[in-house]
């Protein structure tokens, strides 16, 4: 039978090379992402948990978090992005314009003269 200890530091061990793996080089503190694959298997209890504590990308870096400096380095709310409001402004602008356009047509449809061919 498998020890509950042996069976969660080998899920520790494959969540911090899975972790490892996928983060982005350029977020990655510390050491070259290559270099911390390298220490969690070489040393799986200790390299994982210093993946964790030094290595692991901070969850919010770049992502609308406070920096050190207490600036905002990207908007957090969708009303607060720039980009999010000109699409948004667009997309209402687009819908106003099917909304005359369908106006127009049917007003033109709505004129015209009843074919007496038809009684």
């Amino acid at each position: 039978m498998i020890d509950l200890p042996l069976l969660l530091w080998f899920a520790l061990l494959v969540y911090c090379l899975v972790d490892a793996a996928q983060a982005e080089s350029a977020r990655v503190r510390l050491l070259p992402k290559a270099v911390w694959i390298l220490l969690i298997v070489v040393f799986p209890f200790g390299g994982s948990i210093m993946w964790f504590v030094w290595g692991r990308p901070v969850a919010g870096a770049g992502r609308g978090r406070p920096s050190f400096g207490g600036r905002r380095s990207a908007p957090t709310a969708p009303d607060d992005d720039p980009d999010f409001l000109a699409g948004l402004a667009r997309s209402n602008a687009q819908r106003e314009r099917e909304r005359r356009r369908r106006q127009q047509h049917d007003e033109a449809h709505d004129d015209r003269p009843e074919d007496s061919s038809d009684r």
